[in-house]
């Protein structure tokens, strides 16, 4: 990997120095590390959304065989800079390097999965309707529609994912393969892993003869170049994954502009756990064992570690109670991310306290020189169904390696406690089988409240495939009928377009008769892979 040089990649080049810069900090050590990094300028958020712009239009119409091309090519550079990449995300976010190691080959498995989506290309749904002309008492036009690319999108970097849901993540590689030229706001915590993939990406762009503007990269440590971006006029989407207040912030400023375009903003869970009788009578304690290890792998800091864990009052549960409590206090204290992190976990902690959470156990403190970084302990605690439903604001989301165990005492708190729960990205259930039929009813309001339902498993950790969902009503994401991981994430970044008696030639190969992309299409009602026979 070159010299990193602390400026934004706008076009084939470099963006504009700056009086003021910033450092990405080492939170295991607080080390401010090198280089400095200078904030974009309005004049280069411009000049990368014009670039963005005029690449839309080319990018937009390019073979499904060059945007393929252009993420594996993505992928075959990450890797080929791999050992450099994840020294210098360990150094900026404290994580180990087994864990950024697995989220580099997560990385490029993912940009080789949409590759093979935008190559195949059957996600624009190609539809056509045969025109009838003898049809009375109206002849029927020919229409025919499929999905195509929005233009540019706004990608902002993750604070937890330095690399699977920033520069060249999830967002990035759905976006670019339907179509769409990125701008990536890269996140402030890990500027350095940020520039050494937007130096890939760039390359990769510029050796497949590609617009030079489907592909920008902009700093900054604030919230300034975030801001000018969801309000650019030439903007057409936004992808996020953080904060709620973050993503919800956006969403104001996307729905305020002139033309409101889409945010897809993931802002978090606490993914709740619900263990049924039967399951706590016959596996408390290895219930605890996986649960300890959900809500405290990586520090806690996964958008789907469980954060709330529901029982039935007594001493079945007390028997997954105890060893979970046992655990917690035996778990060595990590890093956390950055020091905002560090801020909003004793703010999260803060809260359950004062609205009235029993600690029920606290992980080891920092010793020696961990005091030096951010560090952050597992902690566990306790309230009563009838806490909670007086305070939902138990319920909200404590980002860390924390869990809140509720009890409830009767079926009407059982049930008040998942109304009172907001839309999730996961909810576990844990039961023997034959126990889910007499709680079918729930199950089914249960399934309302989440994108992702587990049986008798945990839900830390997001399979990348077709059928993933990696989404969830309001306020989960900000769009309920989406997900951010799974092909199906390339449909957020396109809309339906309608072709009625176009010629031939003057058509998408997606929609002409002879379907020489050879896609499977919905053609008079029913699906064909072949093509429509030559009119006389």
């Amino acid at each position: 990997m070159s010299e990193l040089e602390g400026l934004s990649l706008i076009s084939f080049d470099r963006g504009a120095t700056s009086a003021r810069t910033f450092r990405g900090v080492n939170p295991a050590t607080g080390e401010a590390l090198e280089p400095p990094y200078h904030p974009a300028a309005p004049a280069d958020v411009e000049r990368a959304c014009r670039l963005a712009d005029e690449a839309s239009l080319s990018y937009g119409r390019s073979a499904p065989a060059a945007r393929a091309g252009l993420l594996r090519g993505i992928a075959e550079g990450l890797e080929g800079e791999g050992g450099a990449i994840v020294a210098r995300a360990q150094a900026e976010t404290g994580l180990p390097q087994a864990r950024l190691q697995s989220e580099l080959a997560r990385t490029c498995h993912q940009l080789r999965l949409f590759a093979g989506v935008a190559e195949d290309a059957s996600w624009v749904d190609a539809r056509i309707d045969s025109a009838d002309p003898e049809r009375k008492p109206l002849p029927r036009p020919d229409v025919r529609s499929m999905r195509v690319p929005l233009g540019p999108v706004a990608v902002f970097g993750a604070s937890n994912f330095p690399l699977a849901f920033s520069v060249a993540g999830g967002d990035a590689a759905s976006a670019l393969a339907a179509g769409n030229p990125i701008l990536v706001k890269a996140h402030a915590a890990h500027p350095g892993t940020s520039e050494a993939v937007g130096r890939i990406v760039q390359a990769a762009v510029r050796s497949r003869g590609l617009p030079e503007g489907t592909f920008a990269l902009l700093f900054d440590d604030g919230f300034g170049v975030g801001q000018e971006l969801v309000q650019h006029p030439l903007v057409r989407a936004v992808g996020f994954t953080g904060s709620r207040s973050g993503g919800l912030a956006l969403l104001r400023l996307a729905q305020a502009r002139t033309v409101p375009i889409p945010v897809y903003a993931e802002m978090g869970s606490v993914n709740p756990v619900w263990v049924l009788p039967g399951a706590l009578r016959e596996r408390a304690a290895a219930i605890a064992e996986g649960l300890h290890a959900s809500f405290t792998l990586g520090v806690g800091q996964f958008c789907t570690n469980p954060g709330v864990v529901i029982l039935e009052a007594g001493p079945a549960g007390e028997a997954l109670v105890q060893p979970l409590a046992e655990r917690t206090r035996a778990t060595a204290c990590g890093v956390l991310l950055n020091a905002g992190i560090h801020a909003g976990y004793d703010r999260g902690l803060e809260r359950l306290r004062r609205l009235g959470g029993r600690l029920l156990a606290q992980g080891a403190a920092p010793q020696g020189d961990r005091q030096q970084g951010v560090m952050g302990s597992a902690t566990l605690w306790q309230a009563e169904a009838a806490q909670v439903l007086a305070e939902p604001g138990l319920l909200d989301e404590v980002f860390g390696p924390s869990t809140l165990v509720v009890c409830y005492r009767s079926p009407e708190e059982l049930e008040g406690l998942w109304l009172a729960l907001p839309g999730q990205l996961t909810a576990s259930i844990h039961a023997l089988p034959e126990e889910l039929a007499a709680h079918a009813p729930l199950l089914e309001r249960i399934a309302r409240r989440a994108g992702r339902l587990l049986f008798n498993q945990f839900p830390t950790g997001v399979e990348v495939n077709h059928a993933m969902v990696h989404g969830g009503p309001f306020p989960a994401t900000s769009d309920g009928r989406s997900t951010s991981v799974g092909t199906r994430a390339i449909e957020r970044f396109s809309r339906l377009l309608a072709f009625q008696s176009f010629p031939q030639q003057a058509l998408p190969p997606e929609l002409q008769d002879a379907n020489p992309r050879g896609l499977w299409r919905l053609v008079d009602g029913a699906y064909t892979r072949g093509a429509l026979p030559v009119k006389p």
